[in-house]
C-alpha cells in the first residue's frame, strides 16, 4: 500500500514547491527594494561562484539544476551586468571557466544578508525541530527520485 496520504490537490501543491515560489518571489522583492538589479536565477549562479570561483558551465548546470541553455542565458545576462567573465581552462581549452569580478564580489555580503532576511520572515513561527524535520523528508524524495 502507498505511503500518499496526499489529495490529488494537496499531492500537486507539495510537487508544484508553493512554498519555495513564495521565498523566491520574497527574495526577489527584497533585492528590489534594497536597489540591486540581480534575479532569483542570477543570484543562484552568483552563489555557487561566492563557494567556489572558476566553474564550469556544466558543474553550474549540475549545481543550479539548470540546463546549458539556461545557464547559457543567465551567464550571457551576467555578462553583460559585469558580474561575471568567461576565461578558457589552461588544463582544457574547450572549456570556458565562468569567474567571478570584482564588483560580484562587493555583492557577495549583501545578497546573503536579505538572503538570510527573508529566510528569517519565511520561518517565523517554524521552530527547529519542525526545520529538521522537513529538511528530512525533503532529503528522502530527493534520494527516491535520483
Amino acid at each position: 500500500m502507498s505511503n500518499n496520504q496526499f489529495k490529488r490537490g494537496e499531492l500537486y501543491s507539495v510537487i508544484n514547491g508553493m512554498a519555495s515560489t513564495a521565498v523566491a518571489r520574497r527574495l526577489q522583492k527584497n533585492f528590489r527594494l534594497a536597489g540591486l538589479e540581480i534575479t532569483i536565477e542570477q543570484w543562484s549562479v552568483l552563489y555557487h561562484l561566492w563557494k567556489q570561483d572558476a566553474l564550469s558551465q556544466q558543474e553550474l548546470c549540475n549545481r543550479t539544476f539548470r540546463d546549458k541553455p539556461s545557464i547559457t542565458r543567465l551567464i550571457d545576462n551576467l555578462e553583460k551586468q559585469k558580474l561575471v567573465k568567461r576565461m578558457p581552462s589552461k588544463e582544457d581549452r574547450r572549456i570556458n571557466l565562468v569567474c567571478l569580478t570584482e564588483t560580484a564580489k562587493l555583492l557577495q555580503d549583501k545578497t546573503i544578508e536579505l538572503a538570510n532576511q527573508t529566510m528569517d520572515e519565511a520561518l517565523v513561527g517554524v521552530n527547529k525541530n519542525e526545520i529538521e524535520i522537513v529538511k528530512l523528508v525533503f532529503q528522502k524524495v530527493y534520494d527516491n527520485l535520483l
